[in-house]
C-alpha cells in the first residue's frame, strides 16, 4: 500500500478522470519542467507557474491515473491549450496537493452527514 500513487478524481473536460503522481510520473513531471517537484509545487501554490508546469502537470498526472498517454494527450489538447490558465491551475493545484497532503478530507470521511 506505501508504493501506490495518491489518486485524486476530478472533473475534466469530459467527465470524472482519475490524476496521480506515483514515483515515476514525478521523475517525467521534473525532467519535462526542467526542475524539481518542490520548486514546481512551490510555484504553482503561489500562482508563479510557467504554462508548461500547468500543462505538463495535467497530462503526466492523467498518464499516472491510468489514461493511455494518447488519450491524456487528446484531453489535455482539448481541454488545456488555448484555455484560460485559470481553468486549469486548480486542477494542477489539486495534483500537486494531493501528492503533498494525500487525498482531500470530505465531509464523510469525517463522519459527518
Amino acid at each position: 500500500m506505501a508504493n501506490e500513487a495518491i489518486t485524486t478524481t476530478r472533473f475534466f473536460g469530459d467527465g470524472d478522470h482519475a490524476f496521480a503522481l506515483p514515483p515515476e510520473r514525478v521523475a517525467e513531471l521534473e525532467r519535462k519542467a526542467g526542475a524539481g517537484v518542490g520548486a514546481i509545487s512551490r510555484r504553482m501554490f503561489a500562482g508563479d507557474f510557467t504554462a508548461l508546469e500547468l500543462r505538463e502537470t495535467v497530462r503526466i498526472g492523467l498518464i499516472g491515473g491510468g489514461s493511455t498517454p494518447e488519450d491524456a494527450a487528446v484531453l489535455v489538447s482539448l481541454y488545456v491549450d488555448g484555455r484560460p490558465l485559470s481553468e486549469v491551475h486548480p486542477l494542477a493545484t489539486a495534483i500537486l496537493e494531493a501528492l503533498w497532503w494525500g487525498p482531500a478530507k470530505t465531509e464523510a470521511d469525517d463522519g459527518q452527514a
